[in-house]
C-alpha cells in the first residue's frame, strides 16, 4: 500500500468533523431477542476535512496536498484533534501513560497502543504513527532513553529494545500520535462564488489499516 509520510496540515484538520467508525452485523430472532457479531476488531475513523476550511488560501493548500497524494492513491498522516495523545488531550504525555506490554524475557519488540476504558470493559487499540520527537518509554517504572536503549520505528510504531525486558517488567509508553488515512474521495469540487457565500466543499477523509 502506497503511504507518504507527511501530516495532512494540522491547522486544516483543526475544526474538522470525524470519529470512529463500528461495524456491527445483527439478527433480530423469532422471539425478538437479537444476536450481534462484528467482522471488526478496531475501528475505522472517518472524517470531514471540509468543514474547517475558512479562506481561500486554506482551499489552495489544500489542493496542493491533494493533488501529491494523487487523490486516493497514497495515504498520509492525520491528526485527530479530540484523540491524539496517550493522556487525556489537556495533559503532557508521560512514560507511564499507558501499559503496552509486558516482559516475558524473549520479546524484544512491542507495538504501542492505547487502551480505552469504560467500567469493566476496555479496548485495545494499536498506534501505528507516533509522532516523532514525543515518544517517552519506561520499562518496570524506570524511564529509557532512545537510541541508548530503545529504537522506535514511526511507520509502524514497533519499540525495540536493545536489552530485553525482564519476565513480568510491565513495558510503558506515552506520546502523540496521528491516524494513517486516505482521501475518500478521486474529486474536490470548489467555486470561489459559493465558497465566499459560506459553502464548504466536501473532503471525505478515511482510516487506512497499516
Amino acid at each position: 500500500m502506497g503511504f507518504h509520510e507527511v501530516r495532512f496540515p494540522a491547522n486544516l484538520s483543526f475544526g474538522s468533523v470525524g470519529g470512529p467508525e463500528r461495524r456491527t452485523e445483527i439478527v433480530t430472532l423469532a422471539n425478538g431477542f437479537e444476536e450481534r457479531n462484528t467482522p471488526w476488531k478496531h475501528a475505522r475513523r472517518r472524517y470531514d476535512a471540509g468543514v474547517s476550511m475558512r479562506s481561500l488560501d486554506d482551499v489552495e493548500e489544500l489542493i496542493a496536498f491533494f493533488e501529491a497524494r494523487q487523490g486516493q492513491l497514497y495515504g498520509f498522516r492525520w491528526k485527530d484533534w479530540s484523540d491524539y495523545k496517550s493522556c487525556l488531550v489537556n495533559q503532557e504525555p508521560a512514560y507511564t501513560d499507558q501499559v503496552i506490554g509486558v516482559g516475558d524475557g524473549e520479546t524484544a519488540d512491542f507495538q504501542i497502543c492505547k487502551c480505552y476504558v469504560s467500567g469493566e470493559q476496555n479496548y485495545s487499540r494499536p498506534i501505528t504513527k507516533p509522532v516523532l520527537g514525543t515518544l517517552l518509554v519506561g520499562v518496570q517504572g524506570d524511564p529509557l532513553t532512545e537510541t541508548i536503549h530503545y529504537t522506535v520505528n514511526y511507520a509502524t510504531g514497533i519499540i525495540s529494545f536493545s536489552e530485553i525486558p525482564d519476565i513480568d517488567a510491565e513495558v510503558t509508553a506515552g506520546y502523540e500520535f496521528d491516524v494513517p488515512v486516505r482521501f475518500d474521495t478521486d474529486r474536490i469540487q470548489t467555486s470561489v462564488a459559493s465558497f465566499k457565500a459560506g459553502d464548504v466543499p466536501s473532503v471525505p477523509i478515511v482510516e487506512v489499516r497499516v
